[in-house]
């Protein structure tokens, strides 16, 4: 299974990485902004993104919004540390498959890539 992880936070991107990894995931690319994002998931064709809201040029939900356009099956966990009621609401309309709150639980991650992933 390839995962994709978006933050523009070295530090969680490489502790996503290593949660992933311990489980056998293969981890195809890091993007930093939601535009890298969005070239990314073309280009690499993960199976699962994982993805922060707050991101420098194009936010999550830009990134978001721009992926699901085009591959309207793509799965897709929204990450962030604000978890207001608005976050997680324009989050699922516009297609996330799950809400994450940072500082994110090894256990929560790994149940919600799991449930996507092998259904």
């Amino acid at each position: 299974m390839k995962i994709l992880i978006v933050d523009d936070v070295a530090f969680i991107r490489m502790s996503f990485r290593k949660i992933f990894e311990s489980k056998g995931y293969k981890i195809v690319g890091e993007a930093t902004d939601g535009v890298q994002a969005v070239e990314l998931y073309f280009s690499l064709t993960p199976d699962l993104v994982v993805m922060d809201i707050h991101m420098p040029v194009l936010d999550g939900i830009g990134a978001l919004q721009s992926i699901k356009s085009k591959d309207p099956l793509a799965k897709i966990i929204m990450v962030s540390a604000y978890s207001d009621v608005a976050n997680v609401k324009v989050s699922i309309q516009n297609g996330a498959s799950d809400f994450i709150v940072k500082p994110v639980e090894q256990t929560r991650l790994l149940a919600a890539a799991e449930k996507l992933l092998r259904g």
